[in-house]
C-alpha cells in the first residue's frame, strides 16, 4: 500500500523544522525533516519534457496516450522516492510545494499540505537577528549591503524568500475549494505555546489516531545543512519545545509590514491588528 503524501511548506523562520520534528513523534509518520529535492525534481522534469522534441512529436499524433505516459511516470517518480517506507504517511519538506499544489494533486490526489506561518514582523526579525550574528557573510541574493528597511523591502519582494511564499498563500483564495481543503495552516506561536494541542489538531486533520508526546523530551534527528543559505536561515532542533522569543523590529519596518501585508494579518493574526489598532 502506498503511503499518503504530506508536504510541509510555508514561510521561512516559521517552524517547519519544529513541525517536522513533532510530526516524526507520531508512530504512523515517516518524516526525515530535511528539505527535500523531490519537488524541485518534479518541477525540473516538467520544464524539460515540455521542450523535448520527441515527446512533443508524440503529443502531436497521440496526445492522450502520451500525456498519460507522462502523468504515470511522474506518479511513479514521486511514489518511488519513498518506496522504502513502512509507515502509512510520509512527509516531504520543501517550500515550493505551496507554489505547485495543483501540480502535486494531479500526481498524488490524496496529498495534503501543512503550511507554516508566523507573525511576519518576527519572520523578518529572526532573519535580521541571524544576519547581525553573521554579518561578515552575505546572503545568497546579496542583501547584506542594504540598510535594515531596504533589506526588509527586498525580503518581502514577490520573488524573495518571504515574499514568494506570501504570494502563494494569498493565491490560495483563487483555487477551487477542493484544493484549499487539502491545505492546513500551522502557526509557530501555537506550536510553541500549545504544542500538544496544536499537534493533536494536525494529527486529526491528517486522519491519524491520537498520539500523546512529551514536549519536554523530543527525539533529535539528523541536522539539516545550513551552508546553502550561507548560515542565514538556521535549522536547529532541540530536545524540548522552546519558549517563544520576541525579536525587536524597527518601527518603520513594522509599519511597512503591517501595511503591505494587512490581508495576512486579517486572515491569520487578527489579534495583532486588534492590539495595534491598525
Amino acid at each position: 500500500m502506498q503511503p499518503q503524501f504530506v508536504g510541509v511548506t510555508g514561510l521561512p523562520r516559521a517552524g517547519s523544522t519544529l513541525l517536522c520534528q513533532l510530526l516524526a513523534e507520531h508512530p504512523a509518520i515517516a518524516c526525515e525533516g530535511h528539505s527535500s529535492p523531490l519537488c524541485n525534481a518534479l518541477l525540473a522534469t516538467r520544464r524539460s519534457i515540455s521542450s523535448d522534441p520527441f515527446f512533443l512529436a508524440q503529443l502531436d499524433v497521440q496526445f492522450d496516450l502520451s500525456y498519460a505516459h507522462l502523468q504515470s511516470a511522474l506518479q511513479g517518480f514521486l511514489r518511488g522516492w519513498y518506496a522504502g517506507t513502512d509507515k502509512p504517511l510520509v512527509v516531504d519538506k520543501n517550500r515550493a510545494w505551496l507554489h505547485c499544489v495543483e501540480y502535486l494533486l494531479q500526481i498524488a490526489p490524496e496529498a495534503r499540505l501543512l503550511v507554516c506561518l508566523r507573525d511576519l514582523t518576527q519572520v523578518y526579525g529572526s532573519i535580521e537577528a541571524q544576519h547581525q550574528k553573521t554579518i561578515c557573510l552575505d546572503f545568497i541574493d546579496q542583501l547584506a549591503d542594504f540598510d535594515r528597511l531596504g533589506r526588509a523591502d527586498q525580503l518581502f519582494a514577490k520573488d524573495k524568500i518571504i515574499g514568494a511564499p506570501l504570494v502563494s498563500i494569498q493565491a490560495l483564495q483563487d483555487l477551487p475549494q477542493a484544493v484549499r481543503d487539502r491545505v492546513f495552516f500551522v502557526r509557530l506561536e501555537d506550536m510553541l505555546e500549545r504544542p500538544v494541542q496544536t499537534m493533536a489538531s494536525v494529527y486529526r486533520w491528517l486522519g491519524l489516531a491520537e498520539h500523546r508526546f512529551n514536549p519536554e523530551r523530543l527525539q533529535l534527528r539528523a541536522h539539516e545543512s545550513d551552508s546553502h543559505f550561507h548560515h542565514k536561515y538556521l535549522h536547529r532542533q532541540y530536545a524540548a519545545v522552546q519558549a517563544a522569543r520576541s525579536h525587536p523590529v524597527p518601527a518603520r519596518v513594522q509599519a511597512l509590514i503591517h501595511q503591505a501585508c494587512r490581508w495576512y494579518y486579517a486572515w491569520f493574526y487578527p489579534e495583532v491588528l486588534a492590539r495595534t489598532g491598525e
